[in-house]
């Protein structure tokens, strides 16, 4: 991957948000622009990248000693991104939001979709389909995910959820579900009936389209 200095100035984040605005801008390029640059050995876009798998790995269960263990982050970068994240969450919550149709659950999770490894994502839900939380199950190789449901059931048990949906996005730009993902759509399902949490539906995205495994009646 390109560093900074070696991509155009139209490319650049900083230079791309003020052109196009903070919603055409990856993780990562968001990342860099709160990091504001990089040191010696490491590019700001590489320390991005660590920061965000980090992100991924972790999800609310952050802790400033995730971000100082990356080679290139030190307290001043970490405490800058932990206030950042802290002041969204105060402010910008998933909690409340209604889950009516599978596009609504795309906000939440669409921005996975420039991963190159598969994501594999939990929304849980309350009675009334109000999002509890998004969290990142697993994060797979290229282009392959192995989840389990009790990983997957673990929180949401936690959380008393009444129903989730899972989602992965496919590197690969097609959402076409595989024979694998069918089978472990259908393993959670069952997972899911004896725990009394219901699956409402599995989304195969990318950055730009989705496959519902509920509007194609395949639950």
């Amino acid at each position: 991957m390109k560093t900074l200095r070696e991509m155009p100035a139209h490319e650049r984040p900083r230079e791309k948000l003020l052109q196009r605005g903070a919603q055409t801008l990856s993780d990562q390029a968001l990342l860099a622009i709160i990091l504001g640059k990089g040191t010696r050995q490491h590019d700001v876009l590489w320390l991005a990248r660590k920061v965000a798998k980090a992100v991924d790995e972790r999800g609310l269960d952050l802790v400033i000693e995730d971000l100082t263990a990356i080679e290139g982050i030190g307290l001043a970068k970490a405490t800058l991104i932990m206030s950042a994240f802290e002041f969204v969450r105060r402010r910008i919550k998933p909690k409340g939001l209604k889950i009516s149709q599978p596009c609504d659950a795309l906000p939440l999770i669409q921005h996975y979709g420039d991963r190159t490894q598969e994501h594999f994502l939990c929304i849980s839900l309350n009675g009334a389909n109000e999002v509890i939380q998004v969290r990142v199950v697993t994060i797979g190789l290229v282009n392959q995910s192995h989840v389990h449901p009790r990983e997957v059931f673990s929180d949401a048990i936690v959380e008393r959820a009444s129903a989730i949906i899972i989602a992965h996005n496919h590197p690969s730009g097609r959402v076409e579900p595989s024979r694998e993902d069918t089978e472990v759509t259908q393993r959670i399902k069952v997972a899911g009936d004896l725990l009394g949490i219901e699956l409402l539906d599995h989304v195969v995205f990318t950055q730009n389209k989705y496959y519902s495994f509920a509007e194609h009646d395949l639950l």
